[in-house]
């Protein structure tokens, strides 16, 4: 593709779990539905699982759910109405179980390398494929933190989509957390890309209203709904003065030749970096 393509494209994000997106994204999915952009969430880890082991358990019974309760089709719901009140296309669940079901053990496990017998990579692979062909441009996870789910969703990502089209979003709350934010297992492809920050000042209320419909989560990733606004708001200021973007608030993605394009002109979005010049921009160092 040039960079003369159609505002009015498709979009295709790539999230690990069922808030990922909007978490780290949901400024840029708002701004793209608002111009006209077909866009869509496929979560990758979606499944529900019966009878889970004692740790996949704790993940919901710390949030004050009853073992009873279906936890995976509770949170396909938020996402539903997340995605409404982002204007984005119904969303895609994959039917791939999360890392405690794979035989994770315990949270360090979860920020450890895959196990050599977790075979959900390959699979995510094959399933991705045909959401990621039609795409004009694909979104997904930087994998800052280190999550084994987000790791596998980068490099399914970046083995699934051609390099030039896909933008690595920045970790959220990963990267309020991370004292080196910009370390992470982040796929190869990365190394080209350029950053573009994304101004969200218009769209920053839907996503924090998107993501307050992660009811579940809210307690766990950030303290509650009022500080869910506000570490949002936190790391989205942080980003446009990270870049030296020329608004308050920003989400920064690492972006090949054709995504960097895409988003720095036909979305009606900017892109910036210190000087008022793209960081890194693809074709410019």
């Amino acid at each position: 593709m040039t960079a003369h393509v159609s505002a009015a494209g498709t979009a295709v994000a790539v999230s690990p779990h069922l808030d990922d997106a909007v978490f780290s994204a949901g400024g840029l999915l708002a701004l793209l539905s608002r111009t006209g952009w077909r866009v869509r969430v496929v979560t990758c880890f979606t499944a529900s699982v019966d009878d889970p082991c004692p740790f996949a358990l704790s993940t919901q019974l710390d949030k004050g759910l009853s073992a009873d309760v279906d936890y995976m089709a509770l949170r396909r719901t938020e996402d539903r109405a997340a995605q409404r009140r982002l204007g984005t296309l119904a969303p895609v669940h994959l039917p791939l179980p999360e890392a405690p079901h794979r035989g994770y053990g315990s949270p360090p496990e979860l920020f450890a390398p895959p196990r050599p017998d977790d075979v959900a990579g390959t699979e995510l692979q094959r399933l991705l494929r045909p959401h990621l062909a039609p795409a004009d441009l694909v979104l997904a996870p930087q994998a800052i933190g280190g999550h084994v789910d987000h790791l596998l969703t980068a490099r399914a990502t970046a083995a699934a989509s051609p390099p030039s089209r896909v933008g690595w979003w920045r970790d959220v709350p990963y990267v309020a957390r991370t004292a080196a934010s910009d370390a992470g297992a982040r796929p190869g492809t990365l190394k080209g890309a350029g950053e573009v920050t994304v101004g969200i000042d218009a769209v920053l209320a839907d996503k924090i209203a998107a993501a307050q419909c992660y009811t579940t989560q809210l307690g766990f990733q950030f303290g509650g709904p009022r500080e869910t606004a506000e570490v949002l708001s936190s790391v989205a200021r942080s980003e446009a003065l990270r870049t030296g973007a020329p608004y308050t608030h920003g989400e920064s993605l690492r972006a090949g030749r054709t995504a960097f394009r895409l988003l720095e002109g036909p979305a009606g979005m900017r892109y910036a970096g210190r000087g008022g010049h793209a960081r890194g921009a693809p074709g410019t160092r």
